[in-house]
């Protein structure tokens, strides 16, 4: 393993071995014990993940919450206006490419995997038998919608909002160390010890592997399940395999060409495929009342935010339900928060704070909540009218297979069937490219700042080789022969040291308020 990529990396310094290796036995251990003994593994999964939301379901929501508040304290602050990398730092990537790359690197295939299976979730079971709400009727509707936009807009985009600006600030303004660690040199004023620093960041890689491993999952139920619709092919190992191996080159060819041509094209592209699709559905589906129950949702969505942040008031009577929905959802976005983070800091240098929050949480919160109206409107809309068609898809092949019989209600489905894996194939390999570059920094130790060419160009191509074959063949493993519901959770898990990382880097960021006008004072070029 020392010798890895040693060419290209050794002006960075030497490969971090303990915190490559720790994650990497511990990862390939799971895949092991889950093709062992598949029930025994799950058990262990769902007993460690059930004990962090019986235990910590009360913290991760304050913290939560804390985060939403400290971005919007952040704007109004004299903070706000410094920027990023210093007074006269030129930005990296063009406003739309930035924005392209940092909403493709937060959703993957999520609003793709969820965004009509969710909706039937909750439908049916709308917060528990604790607020009284008829199954299947208008008020369940509702709270659908507004669980969407707690799952999958302000809030969670909040979290990652905190950790990658306290990084992108730390990194570019103050020059610490490119790493998960690096921030707390500027809270605590001193470097953090070697072994300290190792451990820190190969738990929170391995949180990030896990993650990316269920969400690499995800996508390739998704795809073969789109496959065996279009084909009539039975999705089985086989043709997971063939999505995996597509998966796995696509992402290699983009993560080998640097960040101003694969990553930057893939994202840009991916956006527009984005906005296309939701323009379909806005114009075919019923659009009347996407807008109307969707304006109806928002309303309800900013009513309800204090009590479903914090589960009190008349979100109290549904605790159970949100530690297995709220709560569950804000750990898997803690454990990918920290290396996400640094990508997504890496890549802001040259725009104001201010800015940085406007891309990274308000913009991808607005796109987030438009999708989940359109597509979560359609699919309850398709399943009532017609009798719980949708319902029985997702109780008998599952979440992925959702989607595709909702569009076949609509017209040019032949055309947007296909459309809908390309558009899902897309989403996946750019979230994996952008995470694979972090996880190959993380990796290396860092002796001196990226120059402007390190900042763009591709880096330690045999590390992330590495890890993208070992990401896809083991995600093949478990998805065809083990399921992913082990490894979800155990990406879960990853979320409780992940939450106390982010609520440091909070403390961090909060500090760094109070020295705003350091921060904006112009850096030298070396």
């Amino acid at each position: 393993m020392a010798g890895i990529g040693l060419s290209k990396e050794a002006r960075d310094g030497s490969l971090r071995l303990f915190v490559i290796l720790v994650p990497m036995t511990i990862f390939v251990g799971a895949a092991i014990a889950s093709l062992i003994n598949l029930d025994g593994f799950f058990a262990v999964a769902k007993a460690m993940n059930d004990w962090i939301l019986a235990t910590f379901s009360s913290l991760i929501s304050w913290a939560v919450f804390g985060f939403v508040l400290t971005c919007i304290a952040v704007v109004v602050s004299p903070l706000g206006r410094v920027t990023i990398g210093g007074a006269g730092a030129q930005p990296i990537l063009k406003p739309w490419s930035w924005f392209s790359i940092t909403l493709c690197t937060t959703i993957a295939t999520g609003i793709l995997f969820w965004a009509m299976a969710e909706p039937l979730f909750h439908l049916y079971d709308p917060g528990g038998t604790g607020r009284g709400i008829a199954a299947a009727s208008a008020e369940a509707e509702h709270f659908s919608l507004v669980s969407l936009f707690m799952h999958w807009t302000i809030s969670p985009y909040a979290i990652y909002t905190v950790a990658a600006l306290t990084f992108a600030l730390a990194y570019h303004n103050l020059g610490k160390p490119y790493s998960v660690s690096g921030p707390f040199v500027a809270l605590l004023g001193r470097p953090l010890p070697v072994a300290i620093a190792a451990i820190l960041d190969a738990a929170i890689l391995l949180a990030l592997v896990m993650g990316m491993a269920a969400s690499l999952g995800a996508g390739m139920l998704l795809l073969s399940g789109g496959i065996a619709d279009v084909t009539g092919l039975p999705s089985g190992p086989l043709s997971l395999a063939l999505v995996a191996l597509g998966i796995g080159f696509v992402v290699l060819i983009s993560s080998l060409t640097g960040l101003m041509k694969g990553i930057r094209i893939l994202s840009v592209t991916n956006i527009w495929f984005f906005f296309a699709f939701i323009g379909f559905i806005l114009v075919f589906g019923p659009t009347g009342e996407m807008f109307s129950k969707g304006g109806k949702a928002v309303l309800g969505y900013g009513s309800e935010f204090l009590d479903r942040s914090l589960m009190i008031g008349t979100a109290s009577s549904d605790h159970e339900w949100a530690k297995g929905w709220t709560t569950f959802y804000f750990a898997n976005w803690l454990a990918w928060a920290p290396v996400t983070a640094m990508f997504l800091g890496r890549i802001a240098r040259g725009y104001s704070v201010r800015a940085f929050v406007l891309v990274n949480l308000l913009l991808p919160a607005l796109f987030s909540m438009l999708w989940m109206t359109a597509f979560g409107v359609f699919a309850m809309d398709v399943d009532l009218a017609q009798g719980g068609v949708l319902k029985e898809t997702l109780d008998a092949h599952g979440p992925e297979s959702v989607m595709f019989r909702a569009l076949a209600e609509l017209p040019l489905s032949t055309l947007m069937v296909p459309i809908l894996l390309l558009l899902s194939f897309i989403s996946y390999v750019t979230a994996a490219d952008s995470n694979t570059e972090a996880i190959s920094q993380i990796c290396k130790t860092h002796t001196h700042a990226m120059s402007e060419a390190d900042e763009i160009e591709p880096s330690a191509p045999r590390l992330k080789i590495i890890w993208v074959i070992l990401l896809c063949l083991l995600a093949w493993i478990m998805v065809a022969f083990s399921g992913i519901d082990g490894v979800r959770m155990l990406s879960n898990v990853g979320g409780l040291p992940a939450l106390f990382v982010v609520l440091g880097l909070q403390a961090c960021l909060l500090r760094m308020m109070l020295q705003s006008k350091a921060l904006n004072a112009p850096r030298d070029a070396a």
